[in-house]
């Protein structure tokens, strides 16, 4: 089940609502991501606390362990990590991409080894529903080709009909299944805007309940991603939701909403909490500079994060150099719950018809740089 409600509109960024099976977000929306059913650091109590809406899990990963037998056996996803709010599951596309040098691609689908102990895999759009069907994830992603970021134009355009075929094997295996949840197609083309209209158009032929849009953040130049949102901004349908992959850095987000975006995941600031990369409304801090090991300051005064109210830069610098668990884990709390408050400031900004405004303020204080 997927209801989509646009709520508001200011220019192309979009204030909305999705209703979900297990329950309804309000967009823009940042998620989370947990990899293997877990957020690196972060406890469902944790991420309740920096009021994450939903999170996306890899389809890939959970195939490969703790396998769909042991995820099955327990009712689905939710209940094996439990987490009883909305879930994402990816198709397992970005990672046989990612794996270019240990598969074989053909129509059918795809031949690979398996990175943890060389097996012989094979993964298909079938499959893909079938192990998504099992997750039980309130939103399905289509298995896709995931082209280079560079790739040429035949290249690319070669792909984007491999995927297009996919979405529709994707399609009549998740009605076969009779999945009770939501299916999303992907846009791809590379960094070619006829391309990404043609890919558009073939997928709403289809007929899907979003749409996300691949194949960005793989490599290409920064203001070429920026380029491929803003033509696509025009001509993503107005009654779906839409969903950038794998994007991004704070900029990248608002830069998204303002070409329409509803739906962003990326690793980045959990990862980066981990290696001691925070962000801020003022900038960025890289807690394990010297200049923080006497900082009697939280990382953003502004912030209320449970991180900010009781730690110093200090002590973060210091569970950082001596390589403390706990430094990863209020690390990530922090960058997690920005990231979720921007999101918020994004939703009420589109409210009150000053998206403009709050962009133009959010660039200024970024660029203000760390005190």
């Amino acid at each position: 089940m997927l209801q989509f409600s646009l709520l508001n509109q200011d220019g192309f960024a979009r204030r909305g609502s999705l209703q979900l099976n297990h329950g309804t977000i309000q967009t823009p929306v940042f998620m989370p991501v947990g990899t293997y059913g877990s957020v690196k650091a972060m406890s469902p109590a944790n991420l309740n606390e920096i009021q994450a809406q939903i999170i996306l899990g890899n389809t890939f990963h959970l195939w490969l362990r703790p396998t769909c037998d042991v995820i099955s056996h327990f009712g689905g996803l939710h209940n094996f990590i439990g987490w009883d709010k909305p879930i994402l599951t990816d198709s397992g596309g970005f990672q046989v991409f990612s794996l270019a040098n240990m598969r074989k691609l053909t129509e059918d689908g795809c031949t690979f080894k398996s990175p943890l102990n060389g097996e012989k895999l094979f993964l298909s759009p079938e499959i893909s529903m079938q192990i998504q069907t099992v997750l039980n994830a309130d939103i399905v992603m289509q298995l896709d080709e995931c082209p280079d970021g560079n790739s040429d134009k035949h290249t690319a355009d070669k792909s984007l009909e491999l995927s297009l075929r996919w979405a529709l094997r994707s399609k009549n295996e998740f009605e076969r299944l009779n999945n009770p949840n939501a299916l999303f197609g992907i846009v791809q083309g590379a960094l070619f805007s006829d391309l990404r209209a043609k890919s558009l158009d073939g997928l709403m032929q289809i007929g899907f309940d979003g749409i996300a849009i691949g194949g960005l953040s793989v490599g290409e130049p920064k203001p070429e991603m920026q380029r491929i949102l803003r033509d696509l901004a025009p001509i993503l349908p107005s009654d779906l939701p839409h969903y950038l992959m794998g994007v991004g850095t704070p900029e990248d987000l608002v830069f998204g909403v303002s070409c329409g975006i509803d739906m962003f995941d990326c690793v980045m600031p959990t990862r980066n909490a981990r290696n001691g990369w925070l962000f801020t409304r003022f900038g960025d801090i890289k807690i394990k500079n010297a200049r923080y090991k006497m900082d009697e300051k939280p990382l953003d005064e502004s912030c209320n994060c449970y991180t900010c109210q009781h730690f110093s830069r200090a002590y973060l610098h210091h569970l950082h150099r001596v390589g403390e668990i706990l430094g990863s884990q209020l690390n990530t709390i922090h960058n997690l719950h920005y990231y979720q408050t921007l999101m918020s400031e994004m939703r009420q900004a589109i409210e009150n018809q000053e998206f403009n405004q709050f962009q133009a303020a959010f660039y200024e204080n970024r660029n203000r740089g760390i005190e």
